[in-house]
């Protein structure tokens, strides 16, 4: 983690990419509404979810992954991983607050323009770090656009 690019590119934000840890936060769909009242087209939104447990025969509506998808050599062997973390989206939100090696693997790997997360997770992740927990959806998204604003992303 040592190689993080800080970008100094002050392109506005059209497409996101939502990373999302559901083992402990339900309720992305809302995340998404939050999203799209402030201005993002839903059709511009890719989300990626990861869950503790992931069960073969069931299915997802959005792309999930579990900690098995990561081999030992700390490569990731989902091609959905694979093709979210080498999409170039404006914007990266990185939407858990506690840490777990394979979520901080794709967020570090991502080639988002601008990464966003908790400060709860690693300081060198993230461009840009927002101090609450993952159940106050609003507040992050609240904090997310103030600041946008302010740096002129939006």
């Amino acid at each position: 983690m040592h190689n993080v690019k800080i970008s100094a590119n002050i392109k506005r934000i059209e497409t996101v990419g939502l990373l999302v840890d559901e083992s402990y936060f339900l309720q992305k769909n809302d995340l998404i509404e939050e999203l799209v009242a402030n201005g993002i087209l839903e059709e511009n939104i890719k989300i990626i979810v990861y869950r503790d447990k992931v069960k073969k025969n069931e299915s997802y509506l959005q792309p999930t992954f579990g900690a098995k998808q990561l081999n030992w050599k700390g490569n990731i062997t989902d091609l959905a991983v694979q093709s979210f973390t080498n999409e170039k989206f404006d914007l990266l939100i990185s939407y858990y607050d506690i840490e777990k090696a394979i979520l901080m693997l794709i967020t570090h790997n991502s080639k988002a323009e601008f990464k966003v997360g908790f400060s709860s997770v690693d300081k060198r992740l993230n461009h840009l770090m927002i101090n609450t927990n993952a159940e106050n959806y609003k507040v992050f998204a609240h904090e997310l656009f103030r600041y946008l604003k302010i740096l002129n992303k939006i």
